[in-house]
């Protein structure tokens, strides 16, 4: 039976006490604390395959069954797993979690498997407090940069270029470096799917495949087969040991005229993303990794769902973490009292930061943005160097988000703006 409480799904193991001799019930008992504080961490997801209990305010849980293995994440925190040894019911386990803020850049499809650029990131992390690699699993173009299990991803042709010959020892190679890895998977942007399989397609008004600005086509957010792909490619990420999965393109196109399985209203977007996220997270609960998701900025401050299914509320629930991309240049409207975001990119990220919080009432730790690291396009075409960046990355911090990730769509990333010491965490 599956009961959820704020936004988690929660197994419960029914007893039938007239069946089940009380002296015959398996459990395991435990408390979860902070590393360093000791302090009882609540809320945190201790993973009992296929579902998972919460943490009490006293960090204390209990699971109605025998495990050699106790598993736990919660935000703000690197996920852990423990091995523990039986006798199980006779003692209580102390699972202990380290505070952790991820510092990233990304790495596109072509990027994680370009040596120069690895090799460079990866420096940059050694050498600056960046701690982070955000990879694409499933890129701009709907392709895998290794040989996928996923059936269908050969079927439709996501496999036509291989760029990571041996992903298990990439993530071996970053796990050794300590390297927090996250998997960046485009969801409703995908060219392949949407050509091998037409019927799931967003279409035009006269049923043609529509394209977008880049000529890509999408796929149906409506469409339950897409959702199941999709979490089928973040579950294998997960299987190849990444600690988060993040979702992009995790909405419909920002078009007008466009033809969908079901009538293209507000609230049947907004059920539409929220299911997909929602039913993802479910089937993501046994690998214990972390589920985000990446926002477009203005959906911190729209009220509606930006036309595009991302209502703030409806996606919280849903989340570890909420990413927005808060791009100076992405605001063209700029936000109230400043209408030039390159010229005040500090107040840009926080100021919508702290309208998020207001709107979701969640602890500042449950974001962390994108952060420019590109030359601007929209304003004064100025470069994003130290100081621009420093205000960035001040702003986040100010704001206290769970860290940051900086984003350069070619993958050419300096030390502009970044300390030297590595972080605590």
């Amino acid at each position: 039976m599956l009961n959820r409480k704020n936004g988690i799904w929660i197994g419960i193991i029914a007893i039938l006490p007239l069946l089940i001799p009380v002296d015959t019930i398996a459990y395991t008992t435990g408390k979860v604390v902070d590393f360093f504080t000791r302090k009882p961490v609540s809320g945190a997801l201790v993973t009992v395959n296929p579902y998972g209990v919460l943490t009490g305010q006293n960090g204390n849980f209990t699971v109605n069954a025998d495990l050699n293995k106790l598993a736990v994440r919660a935000a703000g925190y690197k996920r852990n797993e423990q091995t523990i040894t039986p006798p199980f019911n006779s003692q209580s386990h102390e699972i202990k979690l380290i505070p952790f803020k991820p510092k990233g850049l990304y790495l596109s499809f072509f990027g994680i498997g370009d040596r120069t650029l690895r090799e460079s990131a990866i420096q940059l992390i050694q050498e600056t407090e960046l701690n982070t690699l955000v990879v694409d699993v499933k890129g701009d173009r709907g392709m895998i940069p290794y040989k996928s299990t996923v059936p269908l991803a050969m079927e439709v042709g996501a496999q036509r270029i291989t760029t990571v010959r041996e992903m298990t020892e990439l993530m071996r190679s970053l796990k050794g470096r300590g390297i927090y890895t996250i998997a960046r998977i485009v969801v409703f942007k995908d060219h392949p799917l949407a050509t091998a399989k037409p019927e799931w397609a967003v279409k035009t008004q006269n049923g043609e495949i529509w394209r977008d600005r880049e000529n890509l086509s999408w796929v149906d957010p409506f469409n339950k087969e897409v959702w199941n792909y999709n979490i089928q490619i973040a579950i294998e990420a997960a299987k190849y040991g990444f600690d988060e999965i993040q979702f992009d393109y995790v909405r419909f196109p920002d078009a007008t005229g466009l033809r969908f399985s079901m009538p293209n209203t507000e609230e049947n977007r907004v059920k539409a993303i929220s299911g997909f996220l929602m039913e993802a997270r479910r089937e993501l609960i046994p690998y214990n990794v972390f589920l985000s998701a990446d926002i477009f900025g203005y959906v911190c401050w729209n009220r509606n769902d930006t036309d595009i299914g991302q209502r703030l509320e409806d996606l919280a629930p849903h989340l570890d973490y909420i990413c927005p991309m808060l791009y100076p240049s992405g605001f063209q409207y700029g936000i109230p009292g400043y209408r030039n975001p390159v010229a005040n990119s500090y107040e840009i990220i926080y100021l919508s930061l702290k309208r998020a919080q207001e709107r979701t009432r969640l602890p500042s730790y449950r974001f962390r943005p994108w952060l420019q690291a590109f030359r601007d396009y929209a304003f004064d075409r100025r470069y994003f160097n130290d100081k621009e960046i420093m205000d960035e990355i001040k702003a986040a911090e100010g704001f206290g988000s769970h860290g940051w990730m900086l984003w350069n769509p070619r993958n050419n990333y300096s030390s502009a703006g970044l300390k030297k010491e590595k972080p605590l965490g």
